[in-house]
C-alpha cells in the first residue's frame, strides 16, 4: 500500500513517512536507502552536514537504474548548512548537494538552523561544521531574510520544487511569513513525546505548514552523542502509557510513537538498518489510536529538548 502524504503548500505531495539519513555512516549508506526504496520508502531526507549525499545518491541511482523507481517516485529532501547562509552562496552549495547526489532538483531544500556562521569555501572543509577555518564557532551577518531570498530564487531556477525551514520558533516563523514571496512548505523540528511543541505545531498547521518530525523516539538517538540528560531520561520504548498501547494493538513501541504523529498529520522520518524494522516504521498508518491514547502520549511532555546546540557545549542560543 503506498504510503499516505501530506499536500504541501507548494502543491507537491510529500509522503508522511521517510527514512531520516541523520547518523547514517558512509560504509553502509548506499545499501540503506537501496534497501529502503525496496521496501517501499519513498522520501529521503538528507542533509550536506550528515557526510553521506554522495553514499546516499548512489542509492538512489542503483534502484532507478534497475527500475524499482524513477526519479520522480522519490521525494529528495537536503539542507542549507549554517555556513551557507550569505545569498550569494547559497546557489553554489544547492548545486554542489544535487551533484552528490546525482539528481537535477531536491523535492524539498530547508534551512537547518535559523543562524548564520562565517562562510567556510567546501574546498577547505566539507562536509561543514559549527566551526570556522581557524577552528573557532564564529558566526555570519546574514539574516533570515537574505538566506530566504536566496532560497526563492532556487525555486525560480527549478533547483528545488519546495523550500523549507527546520529548528525555527514561532516567532522566527512568524516574522518570515510577512516578507515570504515563496511560503515555507514544511518545519522540521525536534517532537516526541518528551517535546510535543504543541502551540508551534498548531501555529505552522494553521498556517498551511506541513511539520516534520524528526528524532520521533525522543532521547534514543542523543545517547551515543554522549548528550548527558538524554543518558538521564527514561527511554520512550519502555514507557508503561507506550508498552501498554504497543501491547494492545499488536505493535512495536516504535509503531505506536510514529502512529501518534502521522495521526496528527506530522510527518516522520525514522531511520533502520534492520529490514523488520524497516518495514515495520513505514507500517505505521494502518491502524488508529483512540482519541485518550493520543492525550495520554501527549500528556507526556516535559518541555525536554536534546537537539540543542548548548547541549554539545556549542555557545549557540536558538531555542
Amino acid at each position: 500500500m503506498p504510503t499516505p502524504s501530506i499536500k504541501l503548500s507548494s502543491g507537491y505531495d510529500m509522503p508522511i513517512v521517510g527514512f531520516g539519513l541523520w547518523k547514517v555512516n558512509n560504509d553502509t549508506c548506499a545499501d540503506q536507502v537501496y534497501e529502503a526504496i525496496k521496501a517501499g520508502y519513498r522520501l529521503f531526507d538528507g542533509a550536506c552536514d550528515y557526510g553521506n549525499e554522495v553514499e546516499s545518491g548512489q542509492g538512489v541511482a542503483r534502484a532507478i537504474k534497475e527500475g524499482i523507481v524513477k526519479r520522480e517516485d522519490l521525494f529528495i529532501v537536503s539542507k542549507l548548512w549554517n555556513s551557507f547562509h550569505d545569498g550569494d552562496r547559497v546557489e553554489p552549495i544547492c548545486r554542489k548537494q544535487l551533484a552528490d547526489w546525482g539528481v537535477d532538483y531536491f523535492d524539498l531544500y530547508i534551512v537547518h538552523f535559523p543562524i548564520s556562521l562565517k562562510y567556510v569555501d567546501p574546498s577547505v572543509r566539507y562536509p561543514p561544521s559549527w566551526d570556522s577555518e581557524d577552528g573557532k564557532l564564529e558566526l555570519g551577518k546574514a539574516t533570515i531574510q537574505e538566506t530566504w531570498t536566496a532560497m526563492e530564487s532556487l525555486v525560480d531556477k527549478s533547483l528545488a520544487r519546495s523550500i523549507g525551514i527546520s529548528n525555527f520558533s514561532a516567532q522566527l516563523l512568524m516574522d518570515l511569513l510577512r516578507y515570504a514571496r515563496v511560503r515555507p512548505s514544511t518545519l522540521q523540528i525536534e517532537h516526541h513525546p518528551y517535546l510535543t511543541q504543541t502551540r508551534l505545531v498548531n501555529y505552522a498547521q494553521k498556517e498551511g505548514i506541513a511539520i516534520t518530525a524528526y528524532s520521533s523516539f525522543g532521547p534514543l538517538s542523543f545517547i551515543e552523542l554522549n548528550v548527558k540528560h538524554a543518558e538521564k531520561t527514561p527511554p520512550l520504548f519502555g514507557h508503561a502509557t507506550i508498552t501498554t498501547i504497543a501491547k494492545k494493538y499488536g505493535k512495536t513501541p516504535a509503531q505506536v510513537l510514529l502512529r501518534w504523529a502521522t495521526q496528527r498529520n506530522v510527518a516522520v522520518i525514522p531511520k533502520s538498518n534492520d529490514p523488520s524494522r524497516l518495514a515495520q516504521n513505514l507500517d505505521v498508518v494502518g491502524f488508529d489510536l483512540e482519541a485518550g491514547e493520543l492525550e495520554a502520549i501527549s500528556s507526556l511532555d516535559q518541555g525536554i529538548r536534546f537537539n540543542d546546540p548548548h547541549s554539545y557545549d556549542l555557545p549557540v542560543t536558538i531555542f
